[in-house]
């Protein structure tokens, strides 16, 4: 029985031990370019991090698309796209202040690669620039499969080998647990385990390519579910309106943006490869056109969305990342539009090609986003600072950490400027954010804002309570007074008691603060809360209460008994 989907690929007995002794060189190598470094570690080389970049990139995309068929094809591909994302990595790293390679360029980079993987796998297959529809859409599927099931396969070898390793320490040999402790030898297991299994599932992809379309199938199911619900959803918005949408806790375009990008997926498990795939339920076909109906009203919301949070706060680099991803939206939604206009009930013969269309300018688009070619820091620093010159925010409720370390060279710049030559207050802010050493060490906004509602909501008795700087920081901590009335109240000249809520709807609390050592300190929260009281009007009072409690060796255990 053949194991190979496609008949030309020929088998290859060696791929396995091939492709994890490829994994394990690989991860090798990243230990060596990473260790010593972990984590948020400020003195990790820009230079180490765009090779481990290419070496990571390189590695799998090689491990993915290797095949004997044109395998130096597959070498090409693998180290040209490891040194492009090298070489972003390496602009990232440098662009801000901190030397952060994972930011949106680079992960822009990284969703290049991944499409271009199964772009690749394709014109490799055909011998020339051609892509049709059915192996693109296939080579896309199984190399999801095959990658997750690789990283599930990885995980069960560590736990597989943690479990050798611990009954052999309870029998005294700790040689196999002080293997797994060592870095590098983590770092080879996984590049081996991970290797391996790719290149076992890869010599049976006819096998995946069953699973597949199984994964697709029960995929499918859910297509008239999220259907249902959309459409639901956007009937509905005519008579509650948008408002609900906009004061959300949950951000709108994020939401707005998944739902569509569900949507997408569903309808592609439900047509298939081609139109003997296509699932033959008519209503999944019917649930599969109203999905593609519901994406283009959905990137509209979401632009509407998108356009109010920029009027408000005007451009950072994040929104205008969004505002990237609403234009797929919108263009992945007028092409739905106008693949059900021209195709009806067959609205999948003019949707796959227009999709192998849309792949080919998303992956030109993303890697065209991630080269240093738009500046979008300094897009966002001129926004920022032309609503402030416009009186729109003040320079206290300015947003001096992003300026100095969000928004690149031209962020900075700016914030010399104006640290040189703007008003009084702007040139303070300004320095203070300059001098800063991190991100976290610009806390100007968050004091400012904390000071400005404790003036507006707390309430104080006696009404001239002066209070000292550090409990003013510790009662702004507690969030009793954000944006919501709360009360202080002097039980003597150590002791205070602040009530509030934590939540507009929520019973009222309370924090017990004392003076110790010329400090102000948190005693303890008060455990008893009560409810439906208006603390901005309610009487307070301060009053000497007998209780019963349980004492042992003089020292109280447990709660109240009266």
């Amino acid at each position: 029985m053949a194991q190979r989907f496609d008949d030309e690929d020929r088998d290859w007995p060696q791929r396995p031990w091939i492709m994890a002794a490829v994994g394990a060189v690989g991860g090798l190598i990243v230990h060596l370019l990473t260790d010593g470094h972990t984590g948020y570690d400020q003195t990790f080389p820009v230079l180490k991090q765009a090779a481990t970049a290419f070496t990571v990139v390189a590695t799998i995309a090689f491990l993915l698309t290797v095949e004997l068929r044109r395998w130096t094809w597959a070498i090409g591909f693998a180290l040209g796209w490891g040194a492009v994302i090298a070489m972003i990595g390496w602009f990232t790293a440098q662009y801000n202040r901190m030397p952060e390679i994972m930011e949106f360029p680079f992960l822009s980079g990284i969703v290049a690669v991944l499409i271009a993987a199964p772009l690749f796998q394709t014109a490799r297959d055909e011998g020339a620039w051609r892509f049709p529809y059915e192996r693109l859409h296939r080579h896309a599927w199984t190399d999801a499969v095959i990658g997750a099931a690789s990283l599930f396969f990885t995980g069960i070898t560590f736990l597989l080998a943690w479990l050798i390793a611990t009954l052999f320490d309870v029998i005294g040999i700790d040689a196999i647990k002080d293997l797994l402790q060592a870095e590098w030898f983590g770092w080879m297991l996984g590049g081996l385990a991970f290797g391996g299994a790719v290149g076992i599932l890869r010599e049976r992809d006819a096998l995946v390519a069953t699973l597949q379309k199984l994964v697709m199938v029960v995929l499918a199911v859910l297509a008239p579910v999220l259907a249902v619900a959309l459409a639901a959803f956007l009937l509905s918005l005519p008579f509650t309106g948008l408002g609900g949408l906009w004061d959300s806790d949950i951000p709108a375009t994020p939401m707005l943006l998944l739902s569509g990008a569900g949507a997408i997926l569903l309808v592609n498990a439900v047509i298939g490869d081609g139109r003997d795939e296509r699932s033959p339920n008519s209503w999944l076909q019917r649930s599969a056109m109203l999905l593609l109906v519901c994406i283009l009203p959905l990137a509209i919301l979401a632009a509407l969305s998108m356009g109010e949070r920029i009027n408000q706060y005007g451009w950072t680099p994040e929104r205008i990342w969004g505002v990237v991803a609403v234009g797929i939206a919108i263009a992945y939604g007028a092409a739905a539009w106008w693949a059900v206009f021209k195709g009806r009930a067959d609205f999948d013969e003019p949707l796959r090609p227009t999709q192998t269309k849309l792949a080919i300018g998303l992956c030109g688009l993303a890697l065209f986003l991630a080269l240093p070619i738009l500046d979008f820091g300094a897009i966002s620093a001129r926004s920022q600072l032309a609503r402030l010159h416009s009186g729109k925010v003040t320079p206290e409720q300015f947003d001096w950490r992003a300026m100095a370390f969000d928004f690149g060279p031209e962020g900075r710049e700016r914030l010399k400027a104006i640290a040189q030559r703007g008003g009084p207050d702007e040139r303070k802010l300004a320095d203070e954010a300059l001098k800063a050493d991190n991100r976290y060490d610009v806390k100007v906004v968050e004091q400012v804002k904390t000071e400005q509602e404790l003036d507006r909501y707390l309430r104080k008795i006696p009404s001239d309570l002066q209070l000292p700087a550090n409990l003013r920081i510790m009662i702004a901590n507690a969030n009793f007074c954000r944006e919501r009335p709360c009360v202080l109240v002097q039980a003597n000249p150590n002791s205070m008691v602040l009530a509030g809520r934590y939540h507009d709807n929520g019973p009222v609390e309370a924090i017990h603060y004392s003076l110790a050592d010329g400090q102000w300190v948190t005693a303890r929260p008060v455990a008893d809360a009560v409810a439906d009281i208006n603390l901005a009007t309610a009487r307070v009072e301060i009053r000497t209460v007998e209780r019963k409690q349980l004492y042992v060796d003089g020292k109280p255990v447990g709660e109240n008994m009266e």
